[in-house]
């Protein structure tokens, strides 16, 4: 039985973590380094810092938190947000980073996927969808959720995969915030129609939403916020539950 990832969620703005509901409204909750220290000694397995408004300004502009990050913490590290050409995944990785996840860029030019699979390899590049229900689809979006891309988002994965990603981060514009479990049918049919591992994000707000995901889905990684954030729960007493219903963690 594989073992299920639990990876903490910082979603950056000037500097500080935020949290909002459906990807807006956005407010404090914390310092960057101090809330992935925190998480760090608790025991969670990867860490994911998105800045939260970086391809609406045209800027990348966390290398000197991940910097720092990396003098603290020493589990794998993900960065998100404007990245946008080779040399701002070079620099992310240079600053300490594991791993960039891209969205936006991808949308607007599939190719980059390619090239940078090529110069980095799989491991080193994500594939991010952030997603909401449309009729009777998920839709894609980009620039964090304010932009339609007419594209729907099971197919998106796919093409993602194809083009070479090594993992997919799949969030819900819907269930963002909402504390309320997660979007279990997205990604159940991303996840089975994948042979990458797929990493669940936004809808947990107590363990037995985290268990359900895992259960109900082919999810290789839970992606956490707000129940991190507002101390619902703790990365240790997460874990124990989940152990605890028959999922295998890493303690």
């Amino acid at each position: 039985m594989k073992k299920i990832r639990l990876i903490a969620r910082l979603d950056i703005n000037n500097d500080s973590v935020i949290k909002g509901v459906h990807l807006e409204g956005l407010r404090k909750v914390g310092d960057p380094i101090n809330l992935a220290c925190k998480y760090y000694d608790n025991g969670i397995d990867e860490i994911i810092f998105l800045d939260a408004v970086a391809s609406l300004y045209d800027r990348n502009s966390l290398e000197e938190i991940i910097k720092k990050a990396c003098k603290e913490i020493f589990v794998p590290i993900t960065v998100g947000g404007g990245i946008r050409t080779l040399i701002d995944i070079q620099n992310a990785l240079n600053a300490g980073a594991d791993k960039v996840a891209i969205n936006t860029q991808a949308v607007k030019s599939i190719d980059f996927i390619g090239k940078a699979v090529e110069a980095f390899g799989s491991q080193a590049i994500v594939g991010s969808i952030v997603a909401a229900q449309y009729q009777n689809y998920w839709e894609a979006f980009m620039d964090n959720a304010k932009h339609r891309t007419n594209m729907d988002a099971i197919s998106w994965a796919k093409k993602l995969e194809d083009s070479g990603v090594g993992e997919i981060i799949v969030s819900s514009i819907d269930k963002d915030g909402m504390r309320s479990g997660f979007e279990i049918e997205l990604i159940k049919q991303i996840s089975n129609n994948s042979n990458i591992p797929i990493i669940a994000a936004s809808g947990a707000g107590k363990t037995k939403d985290i268990v359900d995901v895992c259960n109900k889905t082919r999810c290789d990684a839970v992606a956490l916020g707000s129940i991190l954030h507002y101390q619902t729960s703790s990365v240790s007493d997460i874990k124990k539950e989940m152990s605890d219903s028959g999922l295998e963690v890493r303690l």
